[in-house]
């Protein structure tokens, strides 16, 4: 790791720019390397960083293919924390806009949940649980809560 995030808050705005830049190793740096992640998309559960891994670049080279920016705001975000773990919860948007165009090509809300600790002075997630509510008449995720 060569960057420290010395505020919770460093992390997320590191997030939202690494999503935005597509860079993984920015993103990547982020994680712990036995980053235990539950997700709403692709693999249900990733273990460890090179999984992660794995499942970032399919992410990106999915946008690439589209030619979409990614743009993400996290919303009603609470931060709690110690002077060693920390927990974030956060309603998520991210929003797709054609790269050439700039026009807005769809958006979702996910709930998000990061655990944190602080690992050589850095803080660095260890957690992360994405979810969607779920229709119970359909079984579907709901996209458009927020």
């Amino acid at each position: 790791m060569t960057e420290k995030f010395h505020e919770v808050q460093d992390v997320l705005d590191t997030y939202k720019t690494a999503l935005h830049e597509k860079d993984a190793d920015k993103l990547l740096s982020l994680y712990d390397s036995d980053i235990q992640i539950f997700d709403c998309w692709g693999a249900w559960e990733s273990k460890g960083i090179a999984a992660w891994k794995e499942n970032v670049a399919e992410w990106f080279n999915g946008l690439d293919k589209e030619g979409i920016l990614l743009e993400v705001t996290f919303n009603d975000t609470v931060i709690e924390e110690t002077a060693s773990l920390a927990f974030v919860h956060s309603a998520v948007a991210y929003a797709g806009y054609d790269k050439e165009s700039g026009e807005k090509l769809r958006q979702m809300t996910n709930r998000f949940t990061f655990g944190l600790k602080k690992q050589e002075e850095s803080w660095v997630i260890t957690h992360e649980h994405s979810s969607l509510p779920i229709d119970m008449e359909t079984g579907k995720g709901i996209f458009d809560l927020k």
